[in-house]
Parts: C-alpha cells; sequence; structure tokens
C-alpha cells in the first residue's frame, strides 16, 4: 500500500498492482549500448590513466599467457625430442615464471582499479542525490521513492562492476582473441581456418543475444524499482498495515511482485545459458576438428609435433576470452540498462535557480503578497482538462495575516505551494512586495518565504536539527527555543536527550500534533518575511490548539502570512478571510462579514464549529 497525495493535497491510499501502473517510468527509446555507456565518459575521465594502465597491463598479462605454448614448441622439438634433462629443467622454469608474471599482472590490475572505480561510483551517486533535490516537486509526484532507490544503488553497483569487469575484459579478450589467432595461423594456416570456421555463427548468436537480453535486463531492473518502492512503503506504514490487517494481502502483492521477478530473471538466465551452450560447444568442435587434422599432418609429416601441441595449446587458451564473451556481453547489457535508467532521472530538468528572464519589474507600491490573475493547471494534467486554480486575484497586505478558507479540493494547498514555488503558475503571476517571484533566484525567494504544511515531514535528525532546518544558516540555539516556545513544543524538554533527541525515520516515534508543533517551529524559527501554513493545527487538540494561536498572534504581528485553515479558531488568527471555491476566489472580507454575507462561508463554518464543540466533549 502506498500513501500519498493527490495534486490539491488530498491523501490516498494505493494498491501494489496500481502502484506498478502508476510509478514504473516508461523504457526509454531504442539505441546502441555502445551510445548509452559513452555517457558515462564524464565521470569515467577524471580516472581515466589508472583505467587505461589497468587494461594494457591486462592485455599484457594476457600476451604472456599466450608465450606459454611457444615456450611448450620449443620444448616438444627440443629438449624433450633431444632427450636433454637440462633444457627440460629450463623449459619448465621459464613456464613457471610466466605463470607467476601472468597472475602479478593480473593482481596488479585488481589494484589500480579498486580506488578509481569507488570513486566513479561514489561522485555518480553525490551527483544523483544533488540533483533530486533540484528536480521540482511534479517530478517527485509521478517517481516511486523505490524507482528512485534503486538507480541509487543497484543500478550504480552494476555500473561499477561493468568498469571493474567487462569494460577491461572486453578489450582484454578482444586483443587475446586477435593475437592468439595471429600465432595460430602462423603455425599453421590450415589448422587456423579449421579454428575460425565458427567465428560467423558465433557473431550472429552474440547479435540476437544483445537484442533480447537488453529488453529482459530493463524489465529486471524496472521490476527492482517496483520491489523496492513496495518494500520501502509497507515499512513506512506499517502501522496502517497492521491497524487494518492487511498483512497477508500485502504478502500475497509481494509475493506475485518476487514471482514476477524471479520469471524475469529465469528468462535472463535462459538466454545466457543459450547464448554459452553455444559460444562453449562450437569452439570445442573447431578444436576437435583441429587436432584430427593436425595428428594426420604430423603422421604424414607434414607438421611437426611441437607445432600442433603449441596450436593446441594456444587454442586452449583462448577458450576463456571466447567462452567469457556470453556474461561479458550480459553484464554489458545490464550496465547500458544501468546507464540508461541512470541518465533518465539525470536528464530531467532540474528547477532554475536564476531569476527567469523577462520577469514583470518591480512595483514599489504594491507591498505585501498579491496574486495576480493566476491560473494553474498540474504539468501531467491531460491536455484540455480545467485547470485547478481559476484567475486567482488576491492581495495580502504587509503585515497582514489572510486566512484561506474552502471545501475539501477547492484547491487551497495547491495555491499555498505556488508561493515558494514548488509548482510553477501557468499563467498570471506571484508578487512579494511588488517583485514577481520568478524574477528571484529560488534560493534567495525561499529564504523570504517560510512553509509549514499539513503533514509534517521530519528527518532522522535530531529535534533541534529538524527545527533549523528552517533557519537557514543561521543555527542559533536561542532561536530553536523561541520556536519552540511560540509551537508550545515545551514536550521536547522531556524528551530523553531535550533538542538533542534523535527523531526516527519520519518522526514516526513522536505523535501527529507533536510533529506538527515541530513542522510549525520550524517553519517560524527564521523569522521569515511572509509565512505560509496549510493547515498547521489540524492534529491538535483544542485546548494546545488555543495556546499555540495565542504565542503564533506574535509572531504573525510582525510578518506577511497566507494561512490554510478549517476551524473558525484558525480562521481568528486572520486579519481578512479569502473564500476558495472551484479553483477561484469567491468572497474575500473579514470573518464576520463572510458569516453575514456568504452564504457557503457561513455553512463551512458553522460545520467546522460543530465538529469542533463534538471534540471538546
Amino acid at each position: 500500500m502506498r500513501v500519498g497525495r493527490k495534486p490539491g493535497g488530498k491523501c490516498q491510499c494505493r494498491t501494489v498492482g496500481s502502484l506498478l501502473m502508476a510509478t514504473t517510468p516508461a523504457p526509454a527509446k531504442d539505441r546502441s549500448f555502445v551510445r548509452t555507456l559513452l555517457r558515462l565518459w564524464p565521470y569515467v575521465r577524471p580516472v581515466r590513466g589508472r583505467l587505461l594502465t589497468a587494461a594494457f597491463v591486462a592485455i599484457l598479462a594476457s600476451c604472456v599467457g599466450l608465450v606459454i605454448p611457444l615456450v611448450l614448441k620449443w620444448m616438444v622439438d627440443g629438449p624433450i625430442a633431444g632427450r636433454d634433462p637440462a633444457g627440460v629443467w629450463l623449459g619448465a622454469l621459464y613456464l613457471l615464471l610466466l605463470g607467476f608474471a601472468e597472475a602479478l599482472l593480473f593482481g596488479l590490475r585488481r589494484w589500480l582499479v579498486a580506488r578509481p572505480l569507488s570513486r566513479v561510483e561514489a561522485s555518480m551517486r553525490a551527483a544523483l542525490y544533488r540533483h533530486l533535490q533540484r528536480l521540482p516537486v511534479s517530478f517527485h509526484d509521478r517517481w516511486a521513492s523505490g524507482q528512485l532507490l534503486s538507480r541509487g544503488t543497484t543500478d550504480l553497483m552494476l555500473l561499477r562492476m561493468f568498469l571493474a569487469f567487462p569494460l577491461t575484459f572486453l578489450l582484454v579478450n578482444g586483443v587475446t582473441i586477435l593475437v592468439g589467432v595471429i600465432i595460430m595461423l602462423a603455425q599453421d594456416w590450415t589448422l587456423g581456418l579449421v579454428i575460425l570456421g565458427p567465428a560467423v555463427p558465433l557473431l550472429v548468436t552474440c547479435v540476437v543475444f544483445e537484442k533480447r537480453y537488453a529488453t529482459a535486463a530493463r524489465r529486471a531492473q524496472d521490476q527492482v524499482g517496483d520491489l523496492t518502492t513496495v518494500v520501502e512503503e509497507s515499512v513506512l506504514g506499517i502501522r496502517i498495515i497492521k491497524g487494518f490487517g492487511r498483512h497477508r494481502s500485502q504478502a500475497r502483492a509481494f509475493r506475485e511482485l518476487s514471482q514476477r521477478l524471479r520469471g524475469t530473471e529465469l528468462r535472463k538466465a535462459r538466454l545466457l545459458a543459450t547464448i554459452w551452450g553455444v559460444i562453449v560447444t562450437l569452439p570445442e568442435v573447431a578444436i576437435g576438428a583441429a587436432l584430427v587434422v593436425g595428428v594426420v599432418q604430423v603422421a604424414d609429416g607434414a607438421l611437426s609435433a611441437g607445432t600442433l601441441v603449441a596450436f593446441l595449446s594456444t587454442a586452449l587458451a583462448l577458450r576463456w576470452p571466447v567462452e567469457s564473451i556470453g556474461f561479458l556481453l550480459a553484464m554489458t547489457q545490464e550496465a547500458a540498462t544501468a546507464t540508461e535508467r541512470y541518465f533518465e532521472v539525470m536528464d530531467e530538468k532540474a528547477e532554475e535557480t536564476d531569476p527567469v528572464p523577462g520577469a514583470a519589474p518591480a512595483d514599489p507600491d504594491d507591498r505585501g503578497l498579491r496574486f495576480h490573475d493566476v491560473t494553474f493547471r498540474y504539468p501531467d494534467a491531460p491536455p484540455g482538462s480545467p485547470p485547478v486554480l481559476h484567475h486567482i486575484d488576491l492581495h495580502v497586505r504587509p503585515g497582514e495575516s489572510m486566512a484561506l478558507v474552502g471545501t475539501t479540493g477547492s484547491g487551497k494547498t495547491t495555491l499555498t505551494a505556488l508561493v515558494p514555488r514548488l509548482y510553477e503558475v501557468t499563467s498570471g503571476r506571484i508578487t512579494l512586495d511588488g517583485v514577481d517571484i520568478t524574477a528571484l533566484p529560488r534560493e534567495t525567494l525561499r529564504a523570504k518565504v517560510a512553509v509549514a504544511f499539513e503533514e509534517p515531514t521530519l528527518f532522522s535528525a535530531s529535534v533541534g536539527d529538524n527545527v533549523l532546518m528552517g533557519a537557514g544558516d543561521t543555527a542559533d540555539p536561542a532561536a530553536v527555543e523561541r520556536a519552540l516556545a511560540v509551537a508550545q513544543a515545551d514536550f521536547v524538554h522531556a524528551l530523553p536527550q531535550g533538542t538533542g533527541t534523535q527523531v526516527g525515520e519520519q518522526g514516526l516515534s513522536l505523535s501527529g500534533g507533536q510533529r506538527q508543533r515541530l513542522a510549525l517551529a520550524r517553519a517560524v524559527v527564521g523569522q521569515p518575511e511572509f509565512l505560509v501554513l496549510d493547515d498547521p493545527l489540524s492534529a491538535l487538540d483544542v485546548h494546545t490548539e488555543a495556546a499555540v494561536e495565542a504565542a503564533l498572534r506574535q509572531v504573525l504581528a510582525d510578518t506577511t502570512a497566507l494561512i490554510v485553515a478549517h476551524r473558525p479558531s484558525t480562521v481568528l488568527l486572520a486579519d481578512r478571510v479569502a473564500l476558495l471555491s472551484g479553483g477561484r476566489i469567491a468572497a474575500v472580507g473579514t470573518h464576520h462579514e463572510l458569516l453575514r454575507s456568504n452564504a457557503e462561508y457561513a455553512h463551512l463554518m458553522s460545520g467546522a464549529e460543530s465538529g469542533e464543540q463534538e471534540e471538546a466533549r
């Protein structure tokens, strides 16, 4: 089950089935896996020297291994044929030294790549995290958290493995096969042609395998992302699952996803088994045929025994480079898919940090917070769908508090999200003290505007650190105490380490009212010029709410505030009230004026008052 927010701020619960349909991004268009992998170059470039050195060392090690058959040829045709024990011992020493050199060179290659590749993975993960922080809220509305998590963990692990092994050995094995074929042709060209016989079928098999495996690899990695999402959200929503007794249905849904992933992995295994069977069988048949032809030539005196031994030893030495093609291609395809998935996120356009060119000039006479003919439609809304907000004209005067009231789904939360530019207006503009918010750098805008949401989010940090997130770089412990006092969050001092107490994941160790008060403290700690509160007291009991409101009045006296309100007591905090109905401003006035003149507002408030009375009993 996934608990999320619909556009407009309403909560929703989605089952696993609908989650898969809604959160798995569409695969990118088909492209060459080589072109896809080349996108890694900016990250690899800083360590290219060590990687190239490692590749050269590995090629040298493979070539050292190909010298061994030539030593065998010398031993068979020389000391062994001439019955020279000293020569045999010398040849054995040569073989021992060559084997030791080969092992040493491969060990050196591993040492050369270990540190730089961990640096590449770390830099890519850091770049992904930085980019995620700069992506607009509309992006995070579309993407499931598990899909993003799998890209930052599993996919980057696959890329590190690819850079450590397949990338190097595709080159090394290619060079090894080329050098080995040249050596075999130099020994005897007829036997060389016999060995090269399976080359064409092998190439055709690899091409077919590459296309089919790419599809299966992409599907598997997307399914891992879906599975990660379900696990993560099941853990975060464990209270809901247990509270409604849904653990069996969740386990069943998880099992179905796991079976689907298992089926995809089995398809990958079948494809890999098929290509490996072909790659292993054809060279073995060719070596067998070369052995028969070579023995006949030795019997006829056309070929020396040493040459045949050297030829067959070289062919056997090439078995591993040839047989490894299958799983090297598989790992390369998985790396290409991981690269594609990584850059699906990195290619998303980040929020512009600089002012938008062409923004309206400042008007010094237009003070406070003002909406000028603002219309908004969600970016992913179907074409032709009606906007969420229609031609909003609203002026919150300097130092004034404006309450925003309306039925559920009227667009209140959406309107407040436009002020800090969590979403961009579709048309119209919003100004702060006469300055178009698009003319301000986002960092400057968000330093001026503080927000507190109805559903507070706390991080796995101390209470003090959570509150100080609203203070920018001005980390003042005294400011934390003032903010906690405004939010009536004295319960913090009863915690084991006070403000230094670590808050668990999403603050679930605290009650809803406690989380909401900490979120309110976070909003007021930086003494912002503009304050946007989205029903910040909804989880409080009426007595605590009254205490918070009394303290909050002092804060509101020094700031310009827009407050989403449902309770009459919260509305009374404001100087004026705006009624939002059907995405439009239906009326603006004081609480008492609207009670007398607007039936819809009176109906909303009468229902809210009844609810408060029931809650107080």
